[in-house]
């Protein structure tokens, strides 16, 4: 089957590893999650394609994202290293590839390494593309690099410490689905006492309050555990509709807290 919009959320792998990794992605799939986000850099892609494998969910059922790291980006690099990227994956194509961060000091242009995404593209490597970690003008120059070629989401931190707004807006905008990293700010959501009023409120966990406000602004959040427990409640959030006062509750805690800035990083919104 071919997906013409993402599944609501996703299954993050960020630092899992050997069997941690194949273990959740064939939970996480057993469970009901059909999108499953890996990256080169996150060295799993193998485990990943055994859990997927492991699951006995047919391949055509999941949607599956990988990124190409920032030192791949020249033409050439870029279509190997997807090729390697699919040979871990144990599949003929990805579901979607993005381009993990973009060139840091533009030291490849945009237009030659999304020119060699859309390329991988028409190989049929990729039934999707699009972007991770791009900035407002970064998302206006990929749009008019790439023309018509639909860029598929824009992949960035989004939790309630770091709601993005301004690349949030500016991808609806541009008619780009925003899919949100870290929703759970890496455990912090959990500490935090507004989120947990708001669950104690609904017999709920603060966890999934952060997931259901990540997903009541339109975005795709792609929450990691290892754990079945923590799926399942990850993948309930989604049912949990917020008050708007609840809402404006946890807007308030937008503290502009980023916790993946490499110092190769854009000069963020």
């Amino acid at each position: 089957m071919s997906f013409s919009a993402l599944p609501k959320i996703g299954m993050g792998t960020f630092r899992l590893k050997g069997n941690d990794a194949r273990d959740a992605v064939k939970s996480a799939l057993s469970l009901g999650y059909r999108h499953i986000d890996t990256a080169q850099m996150y060295g799993n892609e193998a485990e990943v394609g055994d859990g997927i494998t492991s699951s006995g969910i047919p391949r055509r059922e999941i949607f599956l994202t990988t990124k190409i790291w920032h030192d791949q980006l020249h033409t050439s690099d870029l279509i190997n290293s997807l090729h390697d990227s699919l040979a871990r994956l144990k599949t003929d194509h990805v579901d979607l590839a993005l381009i993990h961060w973009p060139s840091p000091d533009d030291e490849v242009s945009m237009k030659e390494y999304l020119g060699a995404l859309r390329d991988a593209q028409h190989e049929g490597l990729a039934e999707h593309i699009g972007i991770s970690n791009f900035t407002c003008a970064q998302m206006d120059e990929a749009k008019d690099i790439l023309g018509d070629a639909p860029i598929f989401t824009n992949q960035v931190e989004v939790h309630p410490f770091l709601a993005n707004r301004d690349v949030v807006e500016h991808a609806k905008k541009l008619g780009i689905t925003v899919t949100g990293y870290m929703p759970l700010a890496v455990g912090k959501v959990m500490e935090d006492e507004t989120l947990q009023r708001i669950a104690a409120a609904r017999n709920v966990t603060a966890a999934q309050i952060a997931i259901a406000w990540v997903a009541s602004r339109g975005v795709v959040p792609i929450p990691s555990s290892t754990r079945p427990t923590h799926q399942k409640a990850n993948l309930e959030a989604l049912e949990i509709a917020l008050s708007e006062e609840e809402i404006r509750a946890i807007d308030a805690l937008d503290r502009n807290e980023r916790i993946a800035n490499p110092g190769f990083a854009p000069a963020w919104d």
